[in-house]
């Protein structure tokens, strides 16, 4: 079974299901549901039950997160779906998954595998997002201070049973610290799921996007959902950048899809190149914009995700308040408005 996942981490997230499937019996699992019932879960989506800043503090969140789940608050819509009893996440409280697997994708990156109810699925929808919250302490009243990150699943919103997050771990950073600690058995609390970009299929004739580093998350969601569903004739092409051939996350992954999907096409690029390296060096260029990706178009649509240095040359960052923010960089050059845009 490790050995396998192991293997898996390497190659098709798809294929995942494998790994536990037949297994979950015996797996612990923690929902936050009573299974076998139907609950609806409906109205507006609140990230948390404090509203005021002055609590969101006291729960030790730093300001550039609190200004974004404020903004998160203000802008995601009302549901218009409602969530039954055989969805283990809830948009309004925290919910513990057991941790059942890890497995190392590069020397920096790895793979978590969360368990819950076999019969039930995660809740997201394409392209959502989790929030994740960990202990760092007590605050001087002795509360519990929290850190808290955004992560995108890997695994297929489809799936069963279990959801995986593919996480860079930073020497300092706090929640991928967190992360990198826990050991088969061990819970995180997770809560969501958070809108990001509302997916519908043939909703743009061309897609797009522009990846780094662990940026490829949103864009392998939305990749796949394409893929699987044959009466989208959606066009995808994606920029992926990364430091070296050896950092690139799902290579293999993407490769496959890209084999055997016509409509599917994927451009690499990094800084550090190998002596054999037959892709693109350097970081993402106006070049590289203008021969791989979609002209500016009203038809099109550009998808954005990685870290600051890459959204400030290639887009300009979200606002501070976690909006969508100006139209910068080699898009706004390359001919690009904001409606065109969309940055993860």
């Amino acid at each position: 079974m490790s050995l396998f996942f192991r293997r898996l981490a390497k190659a098709a997230p798809a294929a995942f299901a494998y790994a536990v499937r037949g297994s979950h019996k015996s797996c612990s699992y923690s929902s936050g549901f009573p299974y076998g019932a139907i609950a609806a879960i409906s109205g507006g989506l609140s990230l948390f039950y404090y509203t005021s800043s002055r609590n969101l503090k006291a729960l030790g969140i730093e300001d550039r997160w609190l200004i974004w789940i404020q903004s998160m608050k203000k802008h995601t819509r009302k549901w218009t779906e409602s969530f039954c009893a055989f969805s283990a996440l809830h948009p309004d409280q925290w919910v513990e998954f057991k941790l059942y697997e890890t497995a190392n994708v590069t020397h920096n990156t790895k793979l978590f595998r969360f368990t819950f109810n076999p019969d039930a699925k995660l809740g997201l929808y394409v392209a959502s997002c989790i929030l994740t919250r960990a202990p760092i302490g007590q605050d001087d009243e002795g509360k519990t201070k929290y850190v808290i990150r955004p992560y995108t699943p890997i695994s297929d919103p489809d799936t069963k049973g279990y959801f995986d997050l593919m996480i860079k771990i930073y020497p300092e950073g706090k929640m991928s610290q967190h992360f990198a600690k826990l050991k088969p058995g061990d819970v995180v609390e997770v809560k969501g799921p958070i809108e990001k970009l509302r997916y519908m299929p043939n909703m743009k004739k061309h897609i797009g996007m522009i990846a780094g580093g662990t940026g490829i998350t949103p864009m392998l969601q939305i990749i796949e959902a394409i893929m699987k569903n044959p009466d989208d004739n959606t066009q995808v092409s994606l920029l992926y950048g990364n430091v070296s051939p050896d950092d690139i996350l799902l290579k293999k992954k993407l490769d496959i899809l890209a084999e055997s999907h016509p409509n599917f096409k994927v451009y690499y690029t990094v800084d550090n190149p190998s002596k054999d390296w037959k892709g693109g060096i350097g970081y993402v260029s106006k070049d590289m914009v203008i021969k791989g990706l979609p002209g500016p178009g009203t038809d099109i649509l550009i998808l954005v995700c990685g870290p600051p240095g890459m959204m400030k040359h290639v887009s300009g960052d979200k606002a501070e308040d976690r909006s969508q923010g100006e139209l910068r960089g080699i898009l706004k050059e390359c001919g690009y408005t904001e409606e065109m845009v969309y940055k993860f």
